[in-house]
């Protein structure tokens, strides 16, 4: 009996001593990979945090990359909206370009029509797209052109064909498609494991969880809308946590007329189908997602401030950053309290 009862004791110390070892494993090491590049006509950064530095989600994300590009891209002859475009009725399309048409749609009511993706053939008939403008653009070219816009003449059927009340209605989702690409790269992501990332495409970001390497939440800026060709020169710094930031602005993209000088903004009001003419010079938004991020920041650069402020009184979910022109020609800016409540110090 008393060396059974030893082989007993020896086991159970045994099998006390495998749990304290188990228990003793050493902390998972964090690695923080950084992925960049150029996609969709700019550059990216990635940071995602994962427990190994073989870990990297290249190839995913360039897979990403890619089938938004074949989706909806005006700039690639064979994507489904160029085949759509051209009057391909037989184009049956993604998931992508369904949630991306889906959100287009709320923010074309929430904004009265200001944001519109059909304004893509005004874009093109001025310069600003991927097609060649019209020399001497007239108010009778302007007319026949917003015969075809406007996002009530286009739906998307039962059989996920898009269907058009006009042939020459003109889709164009790059007010969208990037910040919907940052998002899908974040639930590419999250898919993985990964809850801590920053993810910017174009200057438009995505941020989740927080920098655990530096312990702290993750920091992105927003650029001066005046800052010299070449340089980079910040106006704001904010800590951003499981939020997107979008940012639009005409100080540069804008056509000049030759006889009287004057400038044309890169936005145009797909109401009037002419460019804005508008005192806000810049809006970075704060949103859920980044492609509603984008899709506001662009829309709030055919808005007066008043009309922002107005559109955000149903929009709490948003915060907003302006930066616009007072009457007599100098800067002011706007801030909502919760943008305001996310900036840092110098």
């Amino acid at each position: 009996m008393a060396l059974l009862r030893s082989v007993a004791n020896i086991a159970l110390g045994l099998c006390f001593f495998a749990v304290i070892v188990q228990c003793k494993r050493p902390e998972q090491k964090i690695v923080q990979q950084t992925e960049r590049g150029e996609a969709l006509g700019t550059t990216y950064t990635i940071i995602y945090e994962v427990p190994s530095d073989t870990v990297f989600y290249t190839s995913k994300i360039a897979q990403v990359f890619d089938e938004v590009n074949a989706s909806m891209s005006t700039y690639i002859p064979d994507s489904d909206i160029s085949r759509i475009n051209r009057g391909d009725t037989a184009v049956v399309v993604d998931a992508y370009f369904e949630e991306v048409f889906a959100s287009a749609r709320e923010v074309w009511q929430s904004t009265n029509g200001v944001f519109d993706p059909t304004v893509g053939a005004l874009v093109n008939a001025w310069g600003f797209g991927p097609e060649k403008g019209i020399a001497t653009l007239d108010s009778a070219q302007v007319d026949s052109i917003l015969v075809f816009t406007g996002l009530e003449k286009i739906a998307i059927d039962e059989s996920n064909k898009v269907v058009k009340n006009h042939p020459q209605v003109y889709l164009d989702f790059n007010a969208l498609a990037k910040g919907y690409c940052v998002d899908l790269v974040g639930r590419m992501l999250e898919e993985q494991g990964v809850e801590n990332y920053l993810v910017e495409i174009g200057g438009e970001i995505l941020a989740k969880g927080k920098n655990t390497i530096k312990d702290k939440q993750w920091v992105v800026a927003v650029d001066d809308p005046f800052q010299p060709a070449g340089e980079r020169r910040l106006i704001a710094k904010l800590a951003l946590h499981d939020r997107a930031m979008a940012t639009s602005g005409n100080y540069r993209k804008y056509r000049v007329d030759e006889v009287t000088g004057e400038k044309y903004v890169h936005t145009i009001d797909p109401r009037t189908g002419y460019p804005f003419k508008n005192k806000v010079l810049s809006a970075s938004v704060l949103a859920p997602t980044c492609m509603e991020a984008d899709a506001y920041a662009t829309a709030f650069m055919g808005m007066s401030l008043e009309g922002i402020k107005e559109t955000l009184n149903g929009l709490e979910h948003l915060d907003v950053y302006i930066i616009s022109l007072n009457d007599q020609g100098g800067l002011q800016e706007y801030r909502t309290s919760g943008f305001q409540r996310l900036m840092l110090g110098d």
